[in-house]
């Protein structure tokens, strides 16, 4: 008797457009995915998410910076992988195919960064992914001397943002997304060094600031900062109305629902949005997510889950969670920034605008990683937190020539409104977030 052949289909929904990619083109980099070895695809330079299929085996890679989920369906002839950047659009194309009633949003997976993800379309059952790293910063390979750490960390910064403002088109005008804190700084004033130095136009470069109700802590700060070193014209305050702020807006966009997140993505939406009512027409701007990723930057007291030597000793932990393969890695989000990254992209994204966090990309991650932190903080909590303004105001010093200020750490959510107006909007729980997300799909 003949054995049954299973077909088996691949809906790819990614858009090749999203990726940002300088030494190649798209292609060759998926025949690099495709070929599921690993230095081909970490020498892929820039953010990608790829799926890449040679028969029945599907790998798929991707960056910190572009999200990526598949869901495997069930049919007659053979299972469907669906590969999108969001779970709604995974939905759609379930219903599609009349396939809807096999859909569970925690049925979807996301394709963890820094990992190329195998399947095998080989039919009923269907065996688990494979992972294999393409990304493995090696940890304090750096000598613990803080400027010159923070002297290779800039300056790799700069080299990615000039690239990116050649992706460009050259009289584009760049709004940098700007509190005053120690990221977004050395972002603004390396892009704006970066303009003068190649002979570009400085006034293509706006200071984006996010006002709620006139108030939060940040128009001060951002001004101070900007007066400071001499550039206190690129301030622009973007001003609007606590009711502008939807939670419940940036869960449906987001698709998460972890509070810290969504307070984020719930500000980035106001501000995408203020930015477009005053400037139409603007594209492109440019963020610090992912720098207190990098430099270890949060506080530890408040996650009970967390120790310093758990952060200290665990690679890449606020990068990819607890890693691939442990007990509390989720397979519906991933874990860590390559979770969390929806806050940035996902909100830019629902608003047409082209967002760029150069502190997630590769090069930038593995200079942070090779801090030796340990040996420089003595386990000491002051001294981790202390760490990272002496070693980007250094940095930016070494790189630019200008005294960067060095203000407290301060959210982003926090910072654009006061503590009266952010409780009001951003009373519920983890909880009752996660119920809206799954309502969404009641029914």
């Amino acid at each position: 008797m003949p054995t049954h052949q299973y077909l088996h289909r691949v809906v790819d929904l990614t858009d090749p457009n999203k990726c940002r990619i300088h030494n190649m083109t798209v292609d060759a980099a998926r025949e690099r995915v495709a070929s599921g070895d690993s230095e081909s695809v970490r020498a892929i330079d820039g953010h990608f998410a790829i799926v890449a299929r040679r028969d029945r085996t599907i790998r798929m890679a991707r960056s910190l910076g572009i999200p990526m989920r598949y869901f495997l369906a069930k049919q007659a002839d053979g299972p469907m992988l669906i590969v999108a950047h969001r779970i709604d659009a995974i939905y759609d194309h379930l219903k599609s195919e009349g396939l809807a009633d096999q859909f569970h949003p925690s049925y979807t997976r996301m394709a963890p960064a820094h990992y190329i993800t195998e399947l095998e379309l080989i039919g009923c059952p269907d065996p688990a992914p494979a992972y294999q790293r393409f990304f493995t910063p090696e940890r304090a390979a750096l000598p613990p001397n803080e400027g010159d750490i923070g002297r290779r960390y800039i300056a790799a910064l700069k080299e990615e943002i000039a690239k990116h403002l050649r992706s460009i088109p050259a009289d584009a005008p760049v709004g940098v997304c700007f509190s005053g804190g120690v990221d977004s700084g050395a972002v603004l004033l390396t892009t704006y060094h970066v303009l003068l130095e190649t002979g570009s136009n400085p006034g293509r470069l706006k200071a984006f600031t996010l006002s709620v109700d006139g108030g939060g802590e940040d128009v001060a700060q951002a001004r101070a900062f900007l007066e400071r070193v001499g550039l206190g014209y690129l301030l622009e305050v973007i001003d609007v109305s606590s009711s502008d702020l939807d939670p419940a807006e940036a869960i449906a966009i987001v698709e998460d629902y972890k509070p810290l997140d969504i307070q984020a993505a719930t500000m980035m939406l106001a501000l995408g949005r203020g930015i477009q009512q005053r400037y139409p027409t603007w594209k492109h701007l440019i963020d610090g997510d992912g720098g207190d990723e990098n430099l270890k930057d949060y506080a530890i007291e408040e996650n009970p889950e967390l120790t310093i030597r758990s952060v200290l000793n665990n690679p890449l932990l606020y990068h990819e969670g607890w890693g691939v393969g442990s007990f509390k890695h989720s397979e519906t989000y991933s874990g860590g920034l390559s979770r969390s990254y929806a806050r940035t992209y996902a909100t830019l994204d629902a608003l047409g605008l082209s967002g760029f966090s150069p502190f997630t990309l590769p090069r930038l991650v593995e200079i942070a990683e090779g801090i030796p932190f340990i040996e420089m903080t003595d386990w000491r909590h002051d001294r981790l937190y202390a760490l990272k303004g002496r070693i980007v105001a250094l940095g930016v010093k070494a790189i630019t020539g200008l005294d960067m200020p060095d203000f407290p750490k301060r959210r982003f959510q926090h910072g654009a409104a006061s503590a009266e107006t952010f409780g009001s909007r951003f009373a519920d729980s983890e909880m009752v977030y996660r119920r809206r997300l799954l309502a969404r799909y009641d029914g």
